[in-house]
């Protein structure tokens, strides 16, 4: 086992356990961030959340894990969610209402095209 002699040493471990962590949680699996901070739940976070989960359960999808976090740090554009698949780019979407979310879980979880419409960031 290494020794860990600094805090940048504690850091790069730390690093790499979450990223060994994550490899073996979501190899494979199509990811959906959605953010529950503050100010999403303020625009209709929840409701975004659940018309996600509704669609996944609907359209029987079992490779698609939803993961919550809080803020993106992106106030204005709330509800803000993230895809990401496989090695693909992180995709960030915001305005994304209940049937905007359904529409993004169609093109690009189930047809794997980014819907551009409301993309924030790639």
């Amino acid at each position: 086992m290494n020794k860990i002699k600094s805090l940048e040493d504690l850091r790069r471990i730390r690093e790499e356990a979450q990223k060994k962590r994550n490899t073996e949680i979501f190899n494979g699996k199509k990811q959906v961030v959605v953010g529950l901070g503050t100010a999403g739940i303020a625009s209709g976070a929840y409701e975004t959340l659940k018309a996600i989960k509704d669609f996944i359960q609907e359209e029987g999808l079992s490779n698609v894990i939803i993961r919550q976090i809080g803020n993106f740090g992106l106030d204005s554009r709330e509800p803000v969610i993230q895809v990401i698949i496989g090695d693909g780019p992180t995709v960030t979407y915001g305005n994304v209402t209940p049937d905007i979310a359904r529409e993004i879980m169609r093109k690009h979880i189930v047809d794997g095209v980014i819907h551009e419409t409301h993309v924030i960031m790639v």
